[in-house]
């Protein structure tokens, strides 16, 4: 059973920074390909950012890339999000999501991720 675990979320001010962790568990392909999403409410579960476990390849959508980094440690089975300068604007509940036997780092639909965890909610207070 693949368990993805999300933590590291929590109420930050704006201009803050935080880093976000999903740590896989469970029984995972040798290569597989990991997708950040955030969902606020009301809205559809947006893509952030994806990497993959083969060669660490990373993609992060063009209004993504300034603020955003993603990294992972395979050691630890865990894949790292890291925000800058925090906005209200990104307040919601982030989720990362898994894919086996995959390398693509385009996949910005939520359905083609097979895994996922319960999300990390992150409120950016003005």
């Amino acid at each position: 059973q693949v368990q993805l675990l999300e933590s590291g979320g929590g109420l930050v001010q704006a201009g803050e920074s935080l880093t976000l962790s999903c740590v896989v568990s469970g029984r995972t392909a040798v290569s597989y390909a990991m997708g950040w999403f955030r969902q606020a409410p009301g809205q559809e579960r947006e893509f952030v950012g994806s990497i993959n476990s083969k060669d660490h390849s990373s993609y992060l959508t063009d209004s993504m890339q300034n603020r955003f980094t993603i990294s992972r440690d395979n050691a630890k089975n865990t894949v790292y999000l890291k925000i800058t300068n925090l906005k209200p604007e990104d307040s919601a509940i982030y989720y990362c999501g898994i894919r086996d036997w995959a390398t693509e780092i385009k996949a910005t639909a939520a359905p083609w991720y097979d895994y996922w965890g319960q999300g990390t909610k992150v409120t950016v207070s003005t």
